[in-house]
């Protein structure tokens, strides 16, 4: 009996322990990993829709102005075929009458709109976009070079070129979370796909797609101004391994 304890003793040698002691280190380690990526995995997916929750909340606050407005103006008009005095002069303060006219006219297109989201935050909005074959919908925020990668993941930002319907090539960015959310669906879109801008005067216009190509990410070409006059839209974003750029460009349709 004693001999078989002793055995089963000196069969734990030095080298099993220290084996036995590193495994134990590497399961602890292995559940710490595993919790911290699942630990930022449910923040990511929390702050993701926070972000989605607040780019709706932007777009369902722009307040489209109309084009043009309407005045009520009082102008002076005279009545040339009154009566004049005695001395066969016309008296001006009696014949001048006040009259009112409604007058319409063309006010200047605002670059971009002021919005306030429900947490007090202040974006800069100058229009939206909307693809109705992938359900894409979102507000577009003007941005700057400082601000521009956190507003990105609030909602697509606009790139470079012109603002919405206007003469040029308006591009743009849009993160591609690999879900429904922002343009994770815009790779999928294929030619004679339509997406619609709508700028802040409330006008929509629809674009084609006519090319969608992938390039990596210090390739600009796609932001020429370079469209014979035409209006043009060009929407960037991520593939889904994040190393290269999906570009997909549409034009007026006519």
């Amino acid at each position: 009996m004693n001999q078989i304890l002793v055995s089963k003793k000196l069969y734990v040698t030095p080298e099993v322990r220290r084996k036995k002691k590193f495994f134990k280190i590497e399961f602890a380690l292995s559940i710490i990993a595993l919790i911290s990526l699942s630990t930022y995995g449910i923040y990511a997916m929390y702050d993701r829709n926070k972000n989605e929750q607040v780019s709706q909340e932007i777009l369902s606050a722009i307040e489209y102005q109309d084009q043009y407005e309407t005045v009520e103006e009082q102008a002076k008009i005279i009545i040339m075929n009154r009566p004049t005095d005695s001395e066969g002069k016309v008296n001006v303060d009696e014949i001048e009458d006040l009259l009112t006219v409604t007058v319409t006219r063309e006010i200047e297109v605002p670059e971009e709109q002021k919005v306030v989201a429900d947490d007090g935050t202040i974006y800069y909005t100058i229009g939206q976009i909307n693809i109705p074959k992938i359900s894409c919908s979102y507000p577009i925020l003007s941005s700057k070079e400082d601000n521009f990668n956190t507003l990105l993941k609030i909602a697509p930002c606009k790139f470079w070129g012109p603002n919405p319907n206007e003469i040029g090539n308006f591009c743009i960015v849009g993160h591609n979370y690999k879900n429904s959310q922002f343009f994770s669906k815009v790779p999928s879109l294929e030619n004679g796909d339509v997406i619609q801008i709508t700028d802040l005067f409330g006008k929509t216009i629809e674009y084609e797609v006519y090319d969608k190509f992938v390039v990596d990410p210090t390739n600009t070409d796609c932001t020429s101004q370079k469209t014979n006059g035409r209006r043009e839209i060009t929407l960037i974003t991520c593939t889904n391994d994040n190393k290269q750029r999906v570009v997909v460009k549409a034009t007026e349709k006519l």
